[in-house]
């Protein structure tokens, strides 16, 4: 049988289950099997825990990364953003011209820009309304002894590694 901490935790209720039916009584068989599991257990555990370390500082690693790489994306469309800018600038003083293949000139384009929004007649308003639970007000108003349908208090039970 594989060492899996589901097997070390099968094999705990298989020991507690004989000794329930053995009316509480540990045979020294039992009290070694008993010793092994929790041996086992603790040396499982703490491969559970090297496992877990690595994956955090893995997951840490990639966060910074995430940004570093962020970092160098806003530097380059930065960069681009002048460039092209740059490149605006120089058609407009010097005029359309063309680079072997490559044509350089300008379109027209049109945007709308609003000064202020609420100065605007309805007709030109679209309203986006986000509803979200306020799951901090529900939480105190279920532990003052308010009920309320469709809401329910889940206590959870998390992990905690010191």
């Amino acid at each position: 049988m594989k060492n899996t901490l589901f097997n070390i935790n099968e094999e705990h209720r298989f020991l507690m289950q004989d000794i329930e039916n053995m009316d509480g009584e540990i045979t020294p068989e039992i009290e070694s099997r008993l010793i092994i599991n929790a041996g086992q257990l603790q040396s499982k555990g703490l491969a559970y825990l090297a496992v877990i370390r690595n994956n955090e500082s893995f997951v840490n690693q990639l966060d910074e990364e995430i940004k570093r790489l962020q970092g160098l994306k806003k530097r380059a469309t930065t960069t681009t953003d002048y460039l092209k800018d740059r490149l605006l600038d120089a058609v407009k003083l010097h005029g359309n011209f063309e680079v072997e293949f490559t044509k350089f000139g300008t379109r027209k384009s049109e945007s709308v820009e609003v000064e202020n929004v609420n100065a605007l007649p309805a007709e030109f308003k679209t309203v986006k309304i986000v509803e979200a639970a306020d799951k901090i007000a529900l939480k105190a108003a279920i532990k003052n002894g308010q009920t309320i349908e469709g809401v329910t208090l889940k206590e959870n039970l998390n992990l905690k590694i010191n």
